[in-house]
């Protein structure tokens, strides 16, 4: 079966896009459907939030610049098919130096090519730094579809409309041109906030069929799991943020068809 690359994207921080990349991949994991987190952001919270360790030179640094395979840097999670390629903050650099380089978008999507197509896994997952700089533009190059983490504020929805026009951009340069807005993630939802409810109106409104049904709400225990090194359903697996993140994951699973049935075993992580 094929495989499904995910990018988390919003160019503004704070808004629960590593959370919903790290419980999103760790819900569909607990389905049983292989998946990989990319950890593109030089911050590496996705990676201690997976309860890793950073280590020098077990990001896609190297690679990036053509030195080794993405494969090497396939690093096994507690949890079954569940893996990761960490980051580090040599990444931090690639924003400079990938601009150097020849086909400097499509550099991210070369790299992870062939894990897309080894079999191994069923959705690839891409945690995106908090800007639309030169990773985040590689990973959209690299993606089949864009998740958008919203969170639930007027403020949010004009970053919603500055990286709907990127996407556009993009493919309209060709760069991407299968690129599709997968969804929109409403994050950080405060059922007691008239305003939270609003937003999340306006967003149905204008994007009906891009907004998805379970919203993400604002939980003591989500923003807690990741200093422990465990998403939320080894943290607080009864808690409202575990419920809301499974109900996304089983959305995500029917929109885009992720089905486990013929997954081939997973290539260089194996279930621990």
């Amino acid at each position: 079966m094929a495989c499904t690359v995910f990018t988390i994207a919003n160019q503004k921080g704070g808004v629960g896009k590593t959370t919903t990349a790290v419980n999103l991949a760790a819900a569909l994991a607990e389905r049983k459907i292989h998946t990989l987190v990319v950890d593109l952001d030089p911050q590496a919270n996705a990676t201690s939030a997976l309860g890793i360790e950073k280590q020098e030179g077990r990001s896609l640094y190297r690679p990036l610049h053509g030195e080794g395979s993405a494969f090497e840097m396939l690093t096994p999670t507690e949890w079954p098919h569940l893996a990761l390629i960490p980051s580090e903050v040599d990444l931090a650099a690639i924003e400079i130096e990938l601009a150097q380089q020849e086909n400097y978008l499509l550099r991210l999507k070369s790299v992870l090519d062939p894990i897309k197509n080894s079999g191994g896994y069923r959705a690839i997952i891409i945690d995106c730094p908090p800007a639309l700089g030169m990773l985040s533009m590689n990973s959209l190059a690299a993606a089949d579809q864009l998740l958008i983490a919203l969170q639930c504020e007027y403020m949010a929805l004009e970053g919603l409309g500055q990286i709907l026009k990127v996407v556009d951009r993009l493919k309209n340069a060709g760069v991407n041109s299968a690129l599709e807005v997968g969804g929109i993630v409403m994050t950080m939802f405060d059922s007691r906030i008239n305003l939270a409810k609003q937003v999340v109106e306006e967003v149905r409104q204008h994007l009906p069929d891009k907004i998805f049904n379970s919203v993400i709400p604002r939980t003591v225990r989500l923003s807690e799991a990741p200093s422990f090194g465990k998403p939320i359903f080894a943290y607080d697996p009864h808690s409202p943020g575990a419920a809301a993140y499974r109900a996304l994951a089983k959305e995500v699973i029917e929109r885009f068809q992720l089905d486990q049935k013929g997954d081939a075993a997973m290539t260089g992580a194996s279930d621990v």
